[in-house]
């Protein structure tokens, strides 16, 4: 099983959700941004890394939030999604070729990682009214 870690990153009442590009794995789906977690990483180490390696950004990790295991072909998926701020940096994306913030009832529209799925479940169910 591969542990990774995912941003749920709120600015204005909407969230962060990336667009992989052709030329990656799952190419075309739209996940929560984050990363493999590496040896002696903490997940909020790896959260910070990884949104600064894919999108240039700087951002806060906060409170973690809720997990999701999923089995694709490779093997086993367990995210660990944790709240986050942007603190600083332009969005630059290296490992996507779109972004959008989306509402929390809009995020089933995207075509989601299906790991990914549970995480928006519980956006919407948490924050019903943004």
């Amino acid at each position: 099983m591969i542990t990774v870690t995912a941003a749920i990153l709120i600015h204005k009442n909407e969230f962060l959700i990336a667009h992989r590009k052709p030329t990656i794995r799952h190419a075309g789906k739209w996940e929560f941004p984050g990363g493999k977690v590496e040896f002696g990483e903490t997940p909020e180490q790896c959260l910070t890394r990884e949104i600064k390696e894919e999108f240039s950004i700087d951002i806060s990790v906060g409170r973690f939030f809720c997990d999701s295991t999923y089995t694709y072909n490779r093997g086993t998926v367990h995210i660990l999604s944790y709240i986050a701020s942007w603190l600083s940096g332009e969005i630059t994306p290296v490992d996507h070729d779109d972004y959008v913030w989306a509402a929390p009832r809009a995020l089933l529209e995207y075509d989601l990682l299906p790991a990914d799925i549970p995480l928006a479940k519980k956006i919407i169910d948490t924050y019903p009214q943004t």
